[in-house]
């Protein structure tokens, strides 16, 4: 008596077998059914949750083929409990992106005036930065901008953003912005009289940041009516220690810095 296999279905119409992926937290993937594309933030026995950019939640069954990742079909598994939990947000409140490499750097720069606004800028969106291969650059007062536009010669491969302190209209600072600004140069500048104040005061564990008389130096006058030791240097760490994502900063600083990056990465 002849032998034959189980499995009787024609080669020709047995479907290609697929990659399994663990559903990893941070994973993104597309449920082709819905057209849903979001991160995964939680895998339970039989099905997968996904966030989408919007906040907006989805949950899936874990079904063979079900998902598409990178644009290829693959079947999500329940990660083993040994794998590591990764975060599914970057700091200024992304997706995040496991495993990504940095991307070449574009051209395009940002500019950001002052050491501890450029510090807090690299904490919040340095993540997303890299992604976008965007360079921060250190700017040390506004004066030199006319040149570092100059040299820098923007145009539409290469677009410039720049964000400055204090923007205030009608005052020299905002003079040489206007003086710079192109549809290939952005210059934007915070509300505040110091990046100090973009940092929510609950975040530090403060009140409010106090009122410091006009004519004295701001950061010194901050450290005196807080109580702090006289030293700036060591009152901004201890600010930037208490910054874990954008949830600790001030929206008006959230715009600004989002306005520029969409700006340098946007196609020309």
């Amino acid at each position: 008596m002849r032998q034959y296999s189980p499995d009787l279905t024609p080669p020709w119409k047995k479907p290609k077998p697929v990659p399994e992926v663990p559903a990893e937290p941070g994973l993104v993937v597309e449920e082709p059914g819905t057209g849903f594309c979001g991160a995964v933030i939680r895998c339970e026995a039989g099905t997968v949750t996904l966030e989408d950019r919007f906040g907006k939640h989805r949950v899936f069954p874990l079904e063979p083929r079900g998902f598409l990742l990178e644009g290829q079909v693959v079947t999500l598994t329940r990660p083993s409990s040994t794998t590591p939990i990764r975060p599914t947000r970057t700091a200024s409140g992304s997706v995040a992106v496991p495993g990504a490499r940095a991307r070449v750097a574009r051209a395009g720069r940002i500019y950001v005036e002052g050491r501890h606004d450029a510090e807090l800028v690299e904490r919040v969106w340095g993540d997303d930065l890299r992604i976008e291969g965007v360079v921060v650059e250190y700017l040390e007062g506004v004066d030199d901008l006319p040149a570092i536009v100059a040299d820098f010669s923007p145009g539409p491969d290469a677009r410039l953003g720049v964000l400055v302190d204090h923007l205030v209209p009608g005052s020299k600072e905002s003079r040489i912005a206007a003086s710079v600004t192109s549809d290939h140069a952005l210059v934007l500048g915070h509300p505040y009289i110091d990046i100090w104040e973009a940092v929510k005061p609950s975040s530090v564990g403060i009140q409010s940041w106090p009122r410091v008389p006009h004519g004295q130096d701001w950061k010194t006058g901050v450290c005196h009516a807080l109580g702090w030791p006289d030293n700036t240097g060591a009152a901004w760490q201890h600010i930037l220690s208490h910054v874990h994502s954008y949830k600790d900063l001030q929206p008006e600083l959230l715009g600004r810095v989002e306005e520029l990056i969409d700006f340098v990465t946007a196609p020309h």
